[in-house]
């Protein structure tokens, strides 16, 4: 290993600095991000195995993230119909980057469409941010034992750079970041560290790597959906896949197009919010996702999938019914919603409006209209579209009505739930599209409330129609082109070049 070494307890033992270079084709850069990555990360990995088998400790082992650079010298002319891919004005531009393998498909995009707009190159270079020794095994990696009671007399921190939470922010996507005099503007919306931790988070909360992850999201509040998509997509896979390559479940487990499922080693552990990914090879593919009950799964889980620049996620699950007009198994579309989430306020003031997405309406109700058989005023018969509020108190029922009722009244709302307002916030502030469609499980302004036998009547009548519209949706929202789908609506008065 070709290396710079120093005896001096406080020098570091890093890899041969590697000269920045210039590129013409996104391909190439995206290519040397690739190989700077892998070969940084491989010394770490390297460096701590020997240390585990009994090499000297003779210094401390750093390695950098790779980074990319744009420098622009006039305003030039993006094209204004385009939400990313240009800078707002002269200067230099740069960020960090990890899992190029991963992203490859995304640099590839972002990187070419700066290099049209501004017809300038990219400059590949390392960085001085330390890649976290955690973070160079990647989510997957399993470490023995062994390995770090080998090393239980030194403190890790003294050997390699661990995760630092102090320089793990949002500041770039919260519109909160301030560059310092001389210092480049960012170029993406998420440091590398920043989303290596979500990506480890990732794996902890689905039970599937992030290379399974879809570009297309269905967040759902039940198990029941769940059920319902791992049957459907499992038959899917026996039957050919009709475009789909495979169906992945929890463990990672792979079923390919044109088989059954393969058997389990076991069964598999459900983690908090466990993910089934249908996928396309170009990652068009859906994702369905149960985030539980309660807003604070919903921004946990959007918080760590946002890293992945998916192209829109929606939220299908149930929502108490609040008009007197409402059945059960009705369906909300909201069009706008109420905040008392509350797990959302430091980030996204409430007093900031979250539109609906005319793209992702349109989606939604054309996909409710061909599943059910119902279309233009016909549609009001099992359709109401309105004011969704999202709350943080589940048993909101047991306090005095007064309140929260009047609220409701007020704000016009026709739904209520505690996960989608949490959701379409998420969405507006990492920029990724959102819609919400709603099924009325119970109505408690009207005496109606869940009871075991009513729920398992409503579950089994109503949760397919449901999901087949989700589905449905999620394939109209793919078959647009991507600079429709990323609205400029979502976008702020000074913007990251990167989606």
């Amino acid at each position: 290993m070709n290396t710079r070494i120093s005896l001096s307890p406080l020098a570091f033992i890093s890899p041969a600095p590697v000269p920045a270079q210039s590129f013409d084709n996104p391909v190439e850069a995206v290519d040397a991000l690739i190989a700077l990555y892998e070969r940084n990360t491989q010394f770490l990995i390297e460096a701590f195995g020997g240390l585990a088998k009994g090499d000297p400790v003779t210094a401390r082992y750093r390695a950098c993230y790779p980074q990319v650079s744009i420098e622009t010298t006039s305003f030039g002319h993006a094209d204004s119909r385009l939400s990313y891919g240009h800078v707002a004005s002269p200067g230099v531009y740069t960020t960090t980057v990890t899992r190029p393998k991963l992203f490859r498909h995304y640099l590839i995009e972002q990187l070419d469409l700066l290099m049209r707009n501004h017809g300038v190159p990219v400059v590949v270079s390392e960085s001085t941010t330390p890649i976290p020794l955690h973070f160079a095994f990647g989510e997957g990696a399993h470490v023995e034992a062994s390995a770090t009671n080998s090393l239980a007399d030194i403190p890790m921190r003294d050997l390699f750079d661990t995760p630092d939470l102090n320089n793990t922010d949002d500041l770039i996507a919260n519109g909160e970041y301030e560059a310092s005099p001389g210092e480049p503007a960012p170029l993406a919306p998420f440091t590398a560290q920043r989303i290596d931790y979500s990506l480890a988070r990732l794996s902890h909360y689905t039970a599937t790597g992030a290379e399974h992850f879809q570009n297309f999201v269905l967040f759902t509040n039940y198990q029941f959906y769940i059920d319902e998509f791992a049957a459907w997509a499992r038959k899917l896979m026996a039957e050919g896949g009709e475009g789909y390559t495979a169906f992945v479940e929890p463990g990672n487990i792979v079923t390919p197009a044109g088989a059954d499922r393969p058997d389990a080693p076991g069964a598999v552990r459900l983690p908090q919010m466990p993910a089934y990914h249908l996928k396309k090879g170009d990652h068009s593919g859906i994702t369905l996702v149960n985030i539980g009950v309660g807003p604070s799964n919903a921004k946990t889980i959007t918080d760590h999938i946002a890293v992945l620049r998916p192209h829109a996620w929606l939220m299908v699950g149930h929502c108490a019914g609040l008009r007197n007009s409402q059945r059960l198994g009705d369906y909300v579309l909201a069009h706008a919603y109420v905040r008392e989430d509350h797990v959302l306020d430091d980030d996204l003031p409430v007093w900031v409006p979250i539109p609906a997405l005319a793209e992702v309406q349109q989606a939604l109700e054309s996909a409710v209209e061909e599943v059910t058989g119902y279309e233009g005023f016909e549609l009001k018969r099992i359709m109401r579209t309105g004011t969704v509020a999202t709350i943080d108190n589940r048993n909101w029922e047991l306090r005095d009505q007064k309140g929260p009722v009047k609220r409701l009244s007020q704000s016009r709302a026709i739904a209520l739930d505690m996960e989608s307002a949490t959701i379409a916030a998420n969405g507006f502030r990492f920029r990724v599209p959102y819609g919400t469609l709603l099924c009325v499980s119970d109505r408690p302004l009207h005496g109606e409330l869940k009871l075991p036998g009513m729920a398992t009547a409503f579950y089994r009548t109503q949760v397919s129609q449901h999901l087949q519209i989700g589905i449905r949706a999620v394939q109209k929202l793919a078959a647009m082109p991507t600079e429709t789908l990323h609205s400029r609506k979502l976008r702020s008065f000074y913007e990251t070049a990167f989606q």
